[in-house]
């Protein structure tokens, strides 16, 4: 017997029309490259949504075409986030920090059809036009008057498309498992793979999210997420904040600029910030060194990589309580959350900072197991370790245009669960490095300094580093015959070859290395030979 209530679809549509009702002059404010603010409320943006659906249907794209952005944290990328999934389509955010050839890899594996572009990444996006068949129409996030030259096609001005439509829509009724959006891991080992989300996931999630032991969001919240938009939509908050009646504070590209960002933070009450260590860790570095405060700042995630205690401590003392949240891009991201509980003032001291650290519980809806080699599944005593799984309505059953599916996903990552359900990451199953919150690839650092003729061998292993977390550390035996081989000139030669925040940090002269049975290099002894090293 089946029961009797209503079958509404849960699509991104469904938080659009909920924040109209219950948020409609809640205020949405975005910062641009030059510092200037613009000033929105959910009303005026969902009105400026139905326009730029208007503009899409009027571009004649395919009813579920990949359309494509390359854009900061702004009303114009919240607008997209919208009304692209909302006629169906899919709305593709792509990393541009990326290095060229992924971004032209991930827009031609994706078939953009149209690309919406911030204007400082146009010349990017020129130089790699010719290899981009699919793109039929090329859009400049910016006003007529600030139309770049450029050598694009009929390169269209954002606000010019908007300026000739009606500011109504007649929305479609969207099945709730229908494509939404689409998103492309860093492709740290091989091609970058899509990860391709639904109007379901992405409510479910936030539904999960806005619950009070989790992120927890509130219509009093103001809330600023400094990750880009662009890495899974900013941990869901463009979708989030609106769901929960939240005001929303988009810090545009100078997220990196501790004062831009603690003015902008005290300009307008932001209460709730997301961030990778390495941002809080200058925010909390411009506080100590000039005496500002936050007073209205009283909490913050931190993830895409585990913070120093120290960085906890010290922003305790500016009155924020750093939170952990675990994720990636294959769960839409977030799939545990560390929310601080007033039991944990009981324990000592060394615990509860021991239990601050952990990677936090499953949001409702996540489950999670570790299993050890031959897939056996291991008990949750916070001792054993074994490789983090898990399933889950917003999780990867399969990468996009991939034909394996997944019944429990593996995280590739090596964890421990203790009883109470807390996560701990303890280490990665695969080589690379994470470094600032995003993941640099040994393997192709190692790849391009072995052309070097100087080079007989080399590895690249991360190191901890108390402002990135981690940073690459390239190991190198010198071929005896090459005279005058430095340190200095392999880094040099890296450069054009890799991105450049991936250059190693240093690089040390070995007469060996470490080598396993198989004769495969081990990184293992590797770390462990230079866990005490001291970045110069």
């Amino acid at each position: 017997m089946k029961g009797l209530m209503m079958d509404a679809p849960l699509s991104i549509k469904t938080i659009m029309s909920h924040a109209e009702m219950i948020a409609a002059d809640t205020k949405l404010i975005s910062r641009s490259a030059d510092g200037d603010i613009s000033r929105l409320t959910y009303r005026h943006a969902f009105v400026r949504v139905a326009k730029l659906a208007n503009a899409l249907d009027r571009l004649e794209l395919d009813p579920e075409a990949r359309v494509g952005t390359l854009a900061w944290n702004d009303h114009r990328h919240f607008e997209l986030h919208y009304a692209i999934p909302c006629t169906g389509r899919i709305c593709h955010t792509i990393n541009p920090k990326l290095f060229p050839e992924q971004v032209r890899f991930i827009i031609n594996d994706a078939q953009n059809e149209a690309l919406f572009i911030d204007p400082e990444f146009i010349p990017m996006i020129e130089a790699m036009r010719d290899h981009l068949p699919s793109v039929k129409h090329w859009i400049a996030l910016c006003t007529a008057n600030n139309l770049p030259q450029s050598t694009l096609p009929n390169l269209q001005a954002y606000e010019s498309l908007l300026n000739r439509e009606q500011e109504s829509y007649d929305w479609p009724v969207l099945d709730e498992n229908r494509a939404s959006n689409l998103c492309y891991t860093s492709g740290t080992t091989g091609d970058p793979k899509g990860v391709l989300g639904s109007h379901r996931s992405i409510v479910l999630q936030c539904m999960s999210q806005n619950m009070a032991s989790q992120l927890g969001l509130t219509s009093e919240d103001v809330v600023m997420p400094l990750v880009p938009m662009f890495h899974v939509n900013a941990w869901c908050m463009p979708y989030s904040a609106p769901m929960a009646g939240a005001a929303l504070v988009l810090p545009g590209p100078q997220v990196s600029d501790a004062q831009a960002m603690t003015d902008l933070i005290n300009q307008e009450q932001v209460t709730f910030s997301l961030a990778v260590p390495t941002l809080w860790s200058g925010i909390n570095q411009f506080l100590n060194a000039t005496g500002t405060r936050i007073p209205s700042l009283n909490r913050g995630v931190i993830g895409g990589a585990a913070g120093a205690l120290k960085l906890y401590e010290e922003m305790d003392r500016h009155g924020v309580r750093l939170e952990n949240g675990w994720g990636m891009t294959e769960l839409s991201p977030i799939g545990s959350y560390n929310r601080y509980l007033p039991q944990h003032d009981q324990l000592p001291d060394d615990a509860r900072a021991d239990q601050r650290l952990k990677s936090g519980r499953p949001l409702f809806g996540i489950q999670m197991r570790i299993v050890d080699e031959d897939g056996n599944t291991l008990p949750h005593d916070g001792e054993t370790t074994g490789v983090l799984e898990i399933r889950g309505p917003w999780a990867c059953s399969a990468y996009y245009g991939k034909p394996r599916e997944h019944d429990w996903f593996n995280t590739g990552d090596v964890a421990t669960i203790d009883p109470l359900g807390y996560m701990r990451i303890t280490d990665r199953v695969k080589d690379v490095i994470k470094s600032g919150g995003e993941w640099i690839s040994s393997i192709e650092i190692e790849n391009a300094i072995m052309a070097h003729p100087g080079v007989r061998e080399a590895v690249v292993i991360g190191v901890a580093h108390q402002h990135w977390s981690e940073r690459p550390l390239l190991v190198v035996v010198p071929e005896e015959s090459y005279p005058l081989l430095t340190p200095e000139q392999l880094l040099s030669f890296l450069e054009g070859k890799i991105p450049k925040w991936w250059i190693p940090n240093a690089c040390e002269f070995v007469d060996t290395l470490p080598h396993t049975a198989t004769g495969k290099v081990s990184k293992k002894m590797l770390r462990e030979n230079f866990n005490r090293y001291q970045w110069a």
